[in-house]
């Protein structure tokens, strides 16, 4: 088994176990204070282009049309998912996704099947052969996917000099707050 993957699941599950309890309390605090489910489920575009269900837990209104966090109104956010999305609490579900292999703690973000233009740098500049990440470079350089040619170029640059060291670093930066957050949450 490969470092990066026996990584993510030691760090997946240890994420699971450790923020169980927050899991509970968002999950009521999401469903308490907007009518619809906790999770969000989306699919979403991942390694050799395959498609899989990506969870978060719910930051919209339901019923919002499903489009990229760059293309959400401000008033489509509910309050609480403001918060969630500020300190990044939405992305605790992806563990389960790293878990189940779909995606990895480290890696380029996944996108939507519609996204065509940064599908098509992506498979240009061999980006798909990697597992999409919860964090990545282009998250803590506050590069999201309103530029997709830039979004692939730096995932490309994660891809030629990836390591245990380079995840570790990005997790690193990730938790001390690099990076703008969503480009949703950045608008007035």
């Amino acid at each position: 088994m490969k470092i990066k993957r026996l990584l993510d699941i030691v760090l997946s599950l240890a994420g699971l176990l450790l923020f169980s309890p927050i899991f509970v309390v968002v999950a009521l605090v999401v469903r308490a204070t907007s009518p619809g489910g906790a999770l969000f489920v989306q699919t979403r575009v991942g390694r050799n282009e395959k498609c899989f269900r990506c969870l978060k837990f719910r930051t919209m209104t339901a019923g919002t049309p499903d489009v990229g966090s760059h293309h959400a109104e401000q008033s489509w956010i509910t309050p609480i998912g403001r918060l969630l999305r500020k300190t990044k609490l939405d992305e605790l579900p992806q563990l389960i996704n790293v878990l189940r292999g779909e995606m990895s703690i480290v890696g380029p973000r996944p996108c939507l099947p519609s996204q065509r233009e940064l599908i098509s740098a992506r498979r240009a500049l061999g980006v798909f052969s990697l597992a999409p990440g919860i964090t990545g470079i282009s998250q803590t350089r506050g590069v999201d996917m309103s530029t997709p040619l830039e979004l692939a170029s730096l995932d490309a640059t994660y891809l030629e000099s990836m390591s245990v060291l380079t995840d570790i670093a990005l997790m690193y930066e990730t938790l001390r707050g690099a990076g703008k957050g969503d480009a949703a949450s950045r608008r007035v």
